[in-house]
């Protein structure tokens, strides 16, 4: 069974994140597939200098682990336009989010065309109450007043803040639904598109507690791991550990994103968002009909089998209330047999539980997971928690790393998130359909690069190597279109003309500081020989296979010179070169087709 389609598809077609262990993508993927832990265990003495009660940490309860996010306390302030006032009284959440904002569009290669684009932008951060208390304390925010200053510490003005600043002219909704809300932003984004609000939608969600360096207190009978580990479905499962991350995912309807051959790294079939409302213990507590029931309505939105779920990421908390309720719901709703092999698994045993950034976290999970086809291990599970009597009847951890052998259909894996209050999420996904292949483009490629600042621009060529290295199959044309095209142009700038297949390095070239308005000249080189070199002829020939519009302008000069047909004007140019009747005319024709084609890419001539 192929890839079947009823309109109402989303693409994923941008991805940027910073987690526990991993500043991005690459590195989250990485850590995923080697099933690394990344909980950091601190010493006295760190968390001491971090600011936490000495009392506090030399309590026999106080667990000193936690998802630590080494970038969460930098921030390129200069690059958004922010005074340094500014970031220091704004929220780290909206500081973090802000770069992964930037870098989801970049990747998409929608980050030049902001302005032509409707992009709306769904996203949820945590309560930060201790970093409220700070700002209030510091009386920093009365330089500019309590409004503003307001403005860039609660984080309600999360979503409103990016999109003013990037210009965002779509929908711009701040989401909360506790360890939900990420997911439940997903949500709404890919509504947001199938309702026609806009045409991309950025999605996602941030945490970013304090101190960065902390730990916390044990409690028997709470959800809060002893051990600073989360042994989800395992019977020695006693809760969650907590962590700091951030992760955003561009949205596009399929068909677009297929239309305009954009990269697709899954596609979102369908999704449901539901509430327990009182079919529950308690507030806090989890509902098995509740997730249940948001489950088979993303199933029946996304119109796919549930046996042909071959993966969940669950929301796992290996907590022993939760783990029960949330398999006992999948059973419910997927109804498995021995015939149908599900695998679960949960991203917090990795990174811990990133509050409101955890949907977003399982979310891309399971796209790489789908992407690469592997599916990573979920850490620390031994034997099964026994009040898991549905392990081993259809579902079963994946424990270890393992290949994603299609069987029947796409590859298709659902994500799940439930929060506090009892708002559930849960979205299914597939692969990607196979892209259609590329036609050859030109054997030259020309890399440009720019920045803000000179020393930026230095780590952008780094970077930009790096990739090149670590990436050798990589489409020369691909890169040199996305960073030409997909990229914001800023005044410091940098090229390098390349050849794969002369295996060369990238060389680029000093930074160069652009003008505003730089003034163009086209020079035509002068005409007085009139003879043709073997080599020129050469180059002429190909250039003409490689540009249509070269071609084009060479046969409409050799038509009105030997008023031949376009037909046998275009078969043979290079070789009517090569007759001088015409020499002078054809070489002004020549340049003259490149002068226009230069045109065509929107270089603008003020003098000739």
């Amino acid at each position: 069974m192929g890839h079947e389609y009823n309109g109402l598809e989303v693409a994923v077609i941008g991805l940027a994140g910073r987690f526990p262990g991993a500043g991005t993508i690459a590195a989250y993927w990485e850590n995923l597939k080697n099933g690394v832990h990344s909980i950091q265990t601190f010493s006295e003495a760190e968390l001491i200098e971090a600011g936490v009660d000495p009392q506090a940490v030399k309590s026999a309860e106080y667990v000193k682990a936690k998802g630590y996010l080494e970038s969460g306390s930098r921030f390129d302030a200069r690059f958004f336009d922010y005074t340094p006032l500014e970031a220091e009284l704004m929220d780290p959440q909206m500081k973090v989010f802000h770069e992964c904002i930037w870098e989801a569009l970049e990747d998409a290669g929608y980050a030049a065309q902001v302005e032509q684009k409707l992009i709306g932008l769904f996203a949820g951060a945590s309560p930060n109450h201790m970093w409220e208390a700070l700002t209030g304390l510091s009386g920093k925010s009365e330089a500019i007043g309590h409004w503003a200053a307001t403005q860039l510490v609660d984080k309600d003005y999360l979503s409103l803040r990016i999109a003013h600043k990037l210009n965002l002219k779509g929908p711009a909704l701040t989401i909360y639904t506790a360890c939900s809300t990420s997911l439940v932003a997903v949500h709404m984004a890919a509504q947001s598109l199938l309702n026609g609000e806009c045409d991309l939608a950025l999605a996602g969600g941030v945490t970013v507690t304090l101190p960065g360096k902390s730990g916390y207190v044990y409690q028997e009978g709470m959800i809060l791991s002893p051990d600073g580990k989360c042994k989800a479905f395992d019977a020695n499962g006693q809760g969650i550990v907590g962590g700091d991350g951030a992760g955003v995912v561009v949205l596009k309807r399929l068909q677009d994103a297929i239309d305009d051959r954009d990269q697709i790294y899954a596609v979102i079939k369908g999704s449901a968002v539901n509430n327990d409302g009182m079919q529950k213990s308690g507030f806090t507590a989890p509902s098995t009909l509740g997730q249940a029931e948001v489950i088979r309505t993303a199933l029946k939105v996304a119109e796919v089998a549930p046996e042909s779920v071959a993966y969940i990421e669950c929301h796992g908390t290996g907590t022993p209330l939760g783990d029960p309720i949330e398999l006992e719901a999948l059973e419910l709703a997927y109804q498995p047999a021995q015939k149908h092999a599900c695998a679960l698994g949960s991203v917090k045993t990795n990174i811990g539980h990133l509050d409101s950034a955890a949907g977003i976290a399982s979310f891309i999970k399971a796209v790489l997971a789908i992407q690469h086809r592997q599916l990573p291990p979920s850490l620390h599970f031994q034997s099964p928690n026994p009040h898991l009597d549905v392990i081993g009847k259809g579902f079963y951890i994946n424990d270890k790393l393992t290949d994603w052998e299609k069987t029947r259909g796409p590859l298709r894996a659902g994500i799940s998130a439930f929060g506090i209050g009892g708002t559930n999420a849960h979205v299914i996904i597939e692969e990607a359909p196979a892209a259609r292949e590329a036609s050859a483009g030109r054997e030259w490629q020309l890399i440009v690069l720019s920045a803000k600042t000179e020393q930026a621009l230095e780590r952008y060529k780094q970077n930009v190597e790096e990739y090149w290295h670590a990436h050798p199959d990589a489409r020369l044309e691909d890169v040199a279109y996305s960073l030409q095209v997909g990229r914001k142009p800023f005044a410091y700038r940098a090229i390098a003309l390349c050849n794969r297949t002369l295996a060369q390095p990238l060389r680029f070239s000093d930074a160069v500081l652009a003008e505003e308005k730089p003034s163009v000249a086209f020079v035509f080189p002068d005409f007085a020989e009139q003879s043709w070199e073997e080599g020129e002829l050469a180059e002429i020939a190909k250039l003409c296979r490689e540009e249509p519009s070269v071609q084009q302008v060479m046969a409409q000069a050799l038509r009105l010179l030997n008023a031949q047909t376009a037909e046998q004007a275009a078969v043979s140019i290079a070789e009517q070169l090569c007759q001088p009747k015409h020499g002078l005319a054809l070489r002004f024709a020549l340049y003259y087709a490149i002068a226009n084609r230069f045109r065509e890419w929107g270089v603008k001539p003020q003098s000739l």
